[in-house]
C-alpha cells in the first residue's frame, strides 16, 4: 500500500523528500513506479502557482492560514518578498532542527518539537512554527539525548553537511546546543521551490 507521503508527492508530481531518509531507498515508491511525464498538458500560470503553493505547504508541513500569514510578514521589509518568505519558512523552530541533521525530515523534526525534547534560551519550547532569530540557541534536553532517537547521533553527523549558518558543538558538559548564527542562506539549501510563483499568487 502507497504511504500518505507518497501519494502527496504523486499529487504535485514532485518527489519532495518527505519521508527524509527512506526516500533514498529502493523501498521509496516512487523510486520503484516513477512518476509519469505528461506530454502535452501545461499548467496555466494560475495552476502552476497553486502547486507551488501546494509543495511548499506539504514539505514544510503547514496549514494554509500558516503560509498566508508568512507570506504578509515577508512584505514588511527591504528584502525581496520571495526570498523573505523563504528565510522566514528556513527560520522555523521545527526546520532548522532538520537542518542540522537532527532529523531528516520536516515532519519527524516538528514531532521531535512537539514532543518536548528542546529548550529554546535555555527555556522548554515545543512549538515546531516559532520563527527564531540569529543567535537563538537550541538545546538538546539532557534526559531526551539518552532516548534510542538520538542514539549514535554523533555517528550520524559525521556524514552530514550542515549549513554554514547553523552551528552544532558539544558543551562543556556535553549538551548538544544548536546557535542560528545568520538568516538562512538559501544558494546552500537548493530548494526545489518558485517562491515568486506563491507570492504572485497572494498578490493576485
Amino acid at each position: 500500500m502507497m504511504n500518505s507521503q507518497c501519494k502527496r508527492c504523486r499529487r504535485v508530481g514532485e518527489k519532495l523528500f518527505l519521508k527524509g531518509e527512506k526516500c533514498y531507498t529502493p523501498k521509496c515508491s516512487l523510486i520503484r513506479h516513477p512518476l509519469k511525464s505528461k506530454k502535452g498538458s501545461k499548467l496555466s500560470v494560475y495552476g502552476r502557482q497553486l502547486q507551488e503553493k501546494q509543495k511548499i505547504k506539504l514539505f514544510y508541513n503547514i496549514r494554509e492560514a500558516q503560509l498566508k500569514r508568512y507570506y504578509n510578514l515577508a512584505l514588511k521589509g527591504k528584502t525581496s518578498t520571495p526570498l523573505k518568505l523563504a528565510q522566514i519558512l528556513e527560520s522555523r523552530f521545527d526546520t532548522i532542527i532538520m537542518r542540522s541533521g537532527l532529523s531528516s525530515s520536516q515532519s519527524a523534526a516538528r514531532q521531535l518539537v512537539t514532543h518536548g525534547h528542546f529548550l529554546l534560551n535555555g527555556r522548554p519550547h515545543n512549538i515546531p512554527s516559532t520563527i527564531l532569530k540569529p543567535q537563538d540557541v537550541i538545546t538538546l534536553k539532557t534526559r531526551s539525548a539518552k532516548l534510542k532517537i538520538f542514539e549514535d547521533l554523533d555517528n550520524r553527523l559525521k556524514n552530514y553537511k550542515i549549513p554554514s549558518y547553523i552551528k552544532l558543538e558539544r558543551g562543556d558538559n556535553k549538551d548538544l546546543t544548536i546557535t542560528l548564527l545568520d538568516t538562512p542562506k538559501l544558494e546552500e539549501l537548493s530548494l526545489p521551490f518558485d517562491f515568486t510563483a506563491v507570492v504572485e499568487f497572494y498578490s493576485r
